[in-house]
């Protein structure tokens, strides 16, 4: 029996509820990641002992999960999106959103589908977005492609803040700090294409860069949408 169809127990003294414990838990991971998350520190933010909690989870899997479809909720768009294109938009830029508020999603972002009723509807409202625009294996294609994108763009920018505040320099900062080992590299002319990226590249900040990238995924999958069936 997974989790979402297991019945909560009765309340007892310190009354608890998944909602409790999930919002607690969401709480220490935004402030300390997710090995900052366990079952005795979930407890002692709600003043419960720990056998309390194992009335609602069985593992800290479990409560990942219930904490990741806390944060699809956030996700869940608020409105119907006009046409497919807006729809998968809404929902890389809403995830993007999503893990900046809370960086440990990016974690748990890629793997197994979520499976929760805030997951599941997300899910829903995606692929009700391109029902009938093409054959349902192509349609999951697409969602497939568009979802790889954001997810590894959201993580590569995570990745980026957690530098950040691991080392304690921003990034213009750090490319100031390794300019000089830059330069002297590139100066050998061994790299070339890269000294030319360096020197006449455009800067963009993470959310053009994502919107962009974005845009151009967007563009691909608008046209293999477009081909006639089994072409």
């Amino acid at each position: 029996m997974t989790v979402w169809d297991r019945p909560e127990p009765p309340h007892r003294p310190v009354p608890l509820d998944r909602e409790r414990i999930v919002a607690a838990a969401v709480a220490l991971a935004d402030e300390g990641g997710l090995t900052a998350v366990s079952v005795r520190k979930v407890a002692a933010r709600l003043d419960a002992g720990p056998m309390r909690l194992y009335g609602f989870i069985s593992t800290k899997d479990e409560l990942f999960d219930l904490m990741v479809d806390a944060v699809y909720a956030e996700i869940l768009p608020e409105e119907r999106a006009g046409d497919w294109r807006e729809a998968l938009r809404v929902l890389a830029h809403r995830t993007r959103q999503a893990a900046l508020r809370h960086p440990w999603l990016a974690d748990l972002l890629g793997g197994r589908p979520a499976l929760g009723p805030n997951g599941l509807a997300v899910a829903e409202a995606t692929l009700a977005a391109l029902d009938g625009l093409a054959d349902v294996d192509t349609v999951m294609r697409a969602v497939e492609t568009v979802s790889s994108y954001f997810t590894g763009a959201v993580r590569r920018e995570i990745a980026d803040l957690r530098a950040e505040r691991a080392t304690g320099l921003s990034k213009p900062e750090w490319q100031r700090e390794h300019g000089p080992h830059l330069t002297r590299m590139l100066a050998t002319g061994r790299y070339p294409a890269l000294a030319k990226a360096v020197h006449d590249g455009t800067h963009v900040d993470a959310e053009e860069s994502f919107a962009t990238g974005l845009d151009w995924v967007l563009d691909a999958v608008a046209v293999r949408l477009a081909r006639p069936p089994g072409s």
